[in-house]
């Protein structure tokens, strides 16, 4: 597993909601220095601490395992196209134009 990736993910969402470590430590019950390990990477939470992150961040756990999980592709790409659909019919053609030329059909 990937756990620097998964820290990664874990930070960019936490920056992303404007928490600092310590404020997310103290919404889930963990020091902030364990929180600063997990985004490091350093090592795996328990899955209680896991899930208690993700929900703290509001994110899905396959979001933030997104790359360990095979599943969490198939979510991914569901988000992906659920953000595409709300695009103008130009930029939509225009990402269709540009997956066309990354993916041999």
């Amino acid at each position: 597993m990937d756990t620097k990736a998964v820290g990664r993910r874990i930070r960019a969402k936490r920056e992303q909601e404007n928490m600092t470590q310590e404020f997310l430590a103290e919404l889930i019950d963990v020091s902030p220095n364990h929180i600063s390990v997990i985004e490091r990477g350093v090592k795996i939470p328990r899955l209680d601490t896991f899930v208690a992150i993700a929900n703290a961040l509001s994110v899905s756990a396959d979001e933030l395992l997104m790359d360990v999980v095979d599943q969490s592709t198939v979510n991914a790409a569901s988000e992906l196209s659920s953000a595409i659909e709300k695009l103008p019919q130009a930029d939509r053609l225009r990402i269709l134009k540009a997956i066309h030329s990354l993916v041999d059909f």
